[in-house]
């Protein structure tokens, strides 16, 4: 019987209750809100792409015409032109969760979220808002650059870190540094661009291809695709990586201003970089945009990508550290804190268990799992953002780690793969020859005694000591 009072005390800290491991996977599976968040976002994400195909193809009337919709043909080529600056960033952001990698639903509701929710809600509200303005163009929104300064960068932040957010109020467990913070912020971010980008080159692709003055569409459509693809592919990853700073910040503070400030001075830097680049690219000349680009975009974008490498770095060292805290109390190895503080020896671990069988991998990477979580669950209280309550969890991490140790790798120094052999050919194994002597053929003499008989495997062909009788 669960005790209410250690329930709610759990649920103040936010710490996960114990599974039974003993059920079976579907049960499992059906028992776990994760299970049914990824069906009902997943219809939701179906439905705000669906709606915005609607808007995108159907044509829009306006004073002196119809402005015509993008046709599916287009759409679908633009999607194969974004996919890969896609490919790129998720491979980024994935590779960069390397000590305390989220859920695999975690990635693709975030991802999901800013490709499909958080253009849908940017969709509308700048439309809305370009009409507010009363821009110029015919009635087409994507014609001025007010909306595109004033308007679109607050409202798309705000759509694309909202997201961060609500896993901060349903599982501010899992968010325990700012490097997981950052991941969720770029996939967002990723997703967004990718539905962004696939309008664009749809747009220019209808474009060039009804507009002579163009000349070559190709050649047009493709500097796009450099531009947006290549070129400034970085700038929604560096926007809202801002506003998953300022929410790490808060997650892992007390300091209720803090808790409250961060989040706001986050977004608030996330929306100006937006704002400043929407305004070079709409207001300044080519020039000036190359000259804005090399010595402002590139040294930022440089700061933003070291700042992340010293963020998994220093986990390194809260690893280290944090494991060194209940190595010194017994409860783990000496050996842990340097093997599992160390991503090389973490990846070869987990290489050498992949050789040895499903159940020994899968053992090791949950090693790897529960022991990364019990240093983090240590900072929390160090941190003072956890109560007694973590100590409750950290017992039931230990006894985990515990029953995993005679399975798993937990230290892989000195380990080998264990990779299939490929036989050499022996040699081919003959008879010794029978040649005449005393004891051979046509000999006078018997064999000495113990000797092997004459073609056994233990005869010799020559014994160095024969010789003639003596006397």
């Amino acid at each position: 019987m669960t005790d209410p009072v250690a329930a709610l005390a759990r649920r103040r800290n936010d710490l996960p209750e114990p599974r039974d491991e003993s059920l079976p996977l579907p049960r499992r599976l059906l028992t776990s809100w994760w299970t049914w968040a990824v069906v009902a976002l997943t219809v939701v994400f179906a439905i705000a792409l669906a709606a915005q195909w609607q808007l995108l193809t159907a044509d829009v009337p306006v004073t002196d015409g119809v402005i015509p919709g993008i046709n599916p043909a287009a759409i679908r080529q633009g999607f194969w032109l974004a996919l890969p600056t896609l490919a790129f960033w998720t491979v980024v952001f994935i590779w960069a969760d390397r000590y305390r990698p989220q859920r695999l639903v975690v990635w693709y509701l975030t991802l999901g979220w800013g490709a499909a929710v958080a253009t849908f809600i940017s969709i509308h509200v700048n439309t809305w808002a370009g009409q507010q303005l009363a821009v110029a163009g015919n009635g087409d929104p994507a014609t001025s650059a007010r909306a595109a300064i004033f308007v679109a960068p607050f409202v798309e932040e705000a759509a694309k870190a909202s997201v961060l957010f609500l896993i901060a109020i349903v599982a501010r467990y899992r968010l325990v540094s700012k490097v997981s913070l950052i991941v969720l912020a770029g996939l967002s971010a990723a997703g967004f661009a990718f539905t962004e980008n696939i309008i664009y080159y749809a747009r220019a692709i209808v474009y060039s291809s009804e507009n002579i003055g163009v000349g070559d569409a190709d050649a047009a459509v493709n500097q796009l695709v450099w531009l947006r693809g290549v070129w400034t592919c970085f700038g929604h990853p560096l926007f809202t990586m801002m506003t998953g700073i300022g929410v790490a910040v808060a997650l892992r503070t007390r300091s209720k201003v803090v808790r409250v400030l961060a989040p706001l001075a986050g977004y608030g830097a996330a929306a100006l970089l937006h704002m400043v680049f929407n305004s070079q690219a709409s207001l300044n000349n080519e020039q000036g945009q190359v000259l804005i680009y090399w010595l402002v975009a590139v040294p930022l974008v440089l700061t933003a990508a070291t700042y992340v490498v010293r963020q998994v770095l220093k986990q390194a060292r809260v690893l280290a550290t944090r494991l060194g805290d209940y190595s010194q109390l017994g409860w783990l190895p000496e050996s842990d804190p340097f093997v599992f503080a160390r991503q090389r020896l973490r990846w070869w671990a987990v290489m050498v268990a992949a050789t040895r069988g499903w159940r020994v991998f899968s053992a090791t990477v949950r090693l790897q799992r529960i022991l990364t979580e019990l240093a983090y669950l240590r900072d929390g209280q160090v941190r003072g953002i956890l109560d007694e309550a973590a100590t409750v969890r950290a017992r039931e991490l230990v006894e985990q780690a515990r029953g995993l140790r005679g399975v798993a790798i937990d230290d892989p120094r000195g380990l080998k793969l264990s990779l299939p052999r490929l036989r050499r050919t022996g040699p081919v194994s003959y008879a010794p020859p029978s040649y005449p002597g005393p004891a051979g053929l046509g000999g006078n003499w018997p064999a000495p005694v113990g000797q092997a008989p004459i073609g056994s495997p233990g005869y010799s062909a020559v014994d160095p000591t024969w010789g003639p009788p003596k006397g």
